[in-house]
């Protein structure tokens, strides 16, 4: 327990210095007040391990879900001094990547001696300490910070034989854990009503001849992504000079890329949810690239995909089994296997505005339909819901 306060202490300061005293202080901040975040009572709890985009998609939004579906939902951030003492408070509980501290242990602990249902929840594949090896991220933590990651996170709960249901992302999340012997249900990641009206608040007006692609690292971890479409866009830089390049987020770029299109990349650094969906309208074109053959990042989910398509940019994804279930190439989107695709979709994309907004308008049609709060449509995971809440009173499908 003092490793783990003393490595989050470490992360708030890394936080400052890279990313300055005002902004970094506001993320800081932020960690330390979802501490004592109200929690009422209600059918769920969703228990986090902290803060930040994941968080927002699978505890808030996923939140915002059920409450629209009729559930009573709080959610909390693991490290809540008062965590142990919910367990009189609701009858089913969701970790999403929570460490297997005390408290946590202890939570569970009362649950399961209640017979309330526990359902670990997850949308990366950190929980398998065999996969931490393909996590780019994972290469540059400090022995103690590595430490933490030593049973995967939440690998305990997973593996604890009263823990018979799981939540996820993908399909190809889905499969993994179903050969731990799990039922799983696929919540998709989803936009919330915020994000509608944030998206649908923007008004830029572009009034140049410039195309201007995006690429919205979110992390710190897409290096290797990224520069798996280098040599795409020197060619496709070369070729066009009206294109621009936005890089929003952390992100170290090859220098080959940057020699003489210094005055064509503009580099943006993190910015907060409602001025990400203002910067992220500027783009015409939005890139999703992953590296290939790597377990970790196939494990990603469409985000990328429907983040941009709510408001009507197009995307060019790589070719991989999430994205391939999202997309349907040459429609709502287009997606590349190799240089040679990634160079001639988004060349299709450059040199034809019919295709960008006709595609872009598709793109958004999918976001609002299959990726929104308010669309959203689990009926086999809410009746499984209902009838942990209140066994043998609800009917089946």
């Amino acid at each position: 327990m003092k490793n783990l306060l003393i490595i989050k202490f470490g992360k708030a300061l890394k936080t400052i210095k890279k990313e300055g005293l005002y902004r970094g202080g506001k993320r800081v901040f932020a960690s330390f007040f979802a501490l004592f975040r109200q929690v009422g009572s209600g059918d769920i709890l969703i228990v986090t391990g902290g803060i930040g985009d994941s968080a927002r998609y699978r505890a808030d939004h996923h939140a915002e879900e059920l409450k629209i579906n009729g559930f009573k939902v709080s959610t909390t951030v693991q490290d809540n001094p008062f965590l142990y003492k919910y367990h009189r408070k609701f009858k089913v509980f969701i970790f999403h990547r929570v460490l297997y501290t005390p408290s946590v242990k202890r939570l569970i602990k009362s649950a399961r001696g209640k017979n309330k249902e526990i359902i670990f929840e997850t949308d990366d594949l950190v929980f398998d300490k065999k996969y931490l090896k393909y996590m780019d991220y994972f290469q540059n933590m400090n022995a103690l910070e590595r430490k933490l990651y030593e049973n995967g996170v939440g690998g305990e709960i997973l593996d604890d034989p009263y823990v018979n249901v799981c939540t996820t992302t993908t399909s190809f999340l889905a499969e993994k854990l179903r050969n731990k012997g799990k039922k799983v249900f696929i919540v998709t990641n989803k936009l919330s009503k915020k994000d509608l009206g944030w998206a649908d608040g923007v008004r830029i007006k572009k009034k140049d001849s410039f195309v201007r692609l995006g690429y919205f690292s979110g992390t710190i971890s897409h290096n290797k992504d990224f520069a798996t479409i280098t040599d795409a866009l020197l060619v496709v830089l070369k070729n066009h000079a009206h294109a621009l390049l936005y890089l929003v987020g952390p992100l170290e770029v090859e220098e080959r890329l940057l020699a003489g299109n210094e005055n064509r990349i503009i580099m943006i650094p993190f910015v907060n949810r409602r001025k990400y969906f203002e910067i992220l309208s500027v783009a015409d074109i939005n890139l999703a690239p992953l590296e290939t053959e790597n377990p970790f990042c196939e494990a990603k989910s469409e985000l990328k995909f429907f983040e941009p398509g709510i408001l009507g940019i197009p995307t060019v994804a790589v070719r991989n089994r999430t994205f391939s279930e999202a997309i349907e190439d040459g429609f709502n989107g287009f997606l590349a296997h190799n240089t040679v695709e990634w160079i001639e979709k988004i060349t299709e994309l450059i040199q034809n505005q019919k295709t960008r907004k006709e595609m872009g308008i598709r793109a958004r049609q999918t976001a609002l339909e299959k990726y929104t709060t308010v669309n959203a449509s689990h009926d086999e995971y809410y009746l499984y819901l209902k009838n942990s809440i209140n066994p043998g009173q609800v009917k089946k499908l």
